[in-house]
């Protein structure tokens, strides 16, 4: 559903039924208990009844719907907040560190995660920690050094190559695939899509244009800078 159309009832109702099988089928962010988890299932289908009955009785419009469907809904699956610090991907994000929105990707492959695209992805040598780099190459990309003593070769099926922003850093510094070599697609979780350095310094990360096309509906409707800002000082 396009937030903010004019459809009836029906589409509308049609629309939160999708979004709700979304919501219980969408992937938990940790393992929870199953009592918990019929217990999110409950309150997602009183909060469709209530939101429905508001709406069917005048109370709210057709784009209060949609907001409504996003905040509860999409959002919170969508999108989350991620810190980071380091110098690694200076001037992009300070070196002081800052709060990004980042786009979740569940299953980072081609036509999702493009070329240019700055990502969020597991450290391939501490799966529990993870990096900011920019993707500079994918699958089928023929790689090259600069030192003569090493071959050429091709990444393949589903592996990627990632880099630091910060053209000083050697290396060593920079911590990405010149040192730890190509990583899975799979490691990858998400596209940053903005980027809080302080409360006067931020915007929107340059990514690949159809990256920051994927994503211009989800910034429009889901950047809450003050809330990324209360995330940067926790």
């Amino acid at each position: 559903m396009k937030l903010g159309s004019t459809r009836g009832p029906k589409s509308v109702k049609q629309s939160f039924r999708s979004c709700l099988a979304y919501h219980e089928e969408a992937p938990m962010k940790t393992p929870v208990a199953k009592e918990h988890e019929d217990a999110r299932k409950t309150v997602g289908h009183l909060t469709v009844f209530i939101v429905m009955q508001e709406y069917e009785n005048g109370r709210i419009t057709r784009r209060e719907v949609g907001d409504l469907l996003w905040k509860n809904f999409l959002h919170a699956r969508l999108t989350f907040l991620h810190c980071n610090t380091g110098k690694e991907m200076t001037p992009i994000i300070g070196e002081q560190g800052g709060s990004m929105l980042v786009h979740k990707l569940p299953v980072a492959e081609l036509g999702q995660a493009f070329v240019r695209d700055v990502v969020l992805l597991k450290d391939p040598q501490n799966l529990d920690k993870y990096l900011v780099r920019r993707l500079v190459a994918v699958e089928g990309y023929e790689m090259a050094s600069t030192d003569e003593k090493d071959e050429p070769f091709v990444l393949e099926k589903e592996q990627c190559r990632v880099l630091s922003e910060n053209k000083s850093l050697n290396p060593q510094e920079a911590y990405d695939s010149r040192t730890f070599g190509p990583v899975p697609m799979s490691n990858i979780v998400g596209r940053v899509m903005y980027c809080l350095r302080t409360s006067t310094d931020h915007g929107p990360v340059p990514n690949s244009r159809d990256g920051m096309r994927m994503d211009s509906a989800i910034l429009e409707v889901g950047l809450d800078v003050d809330e990324m800002a209360k995330n940067a000082k926790t």
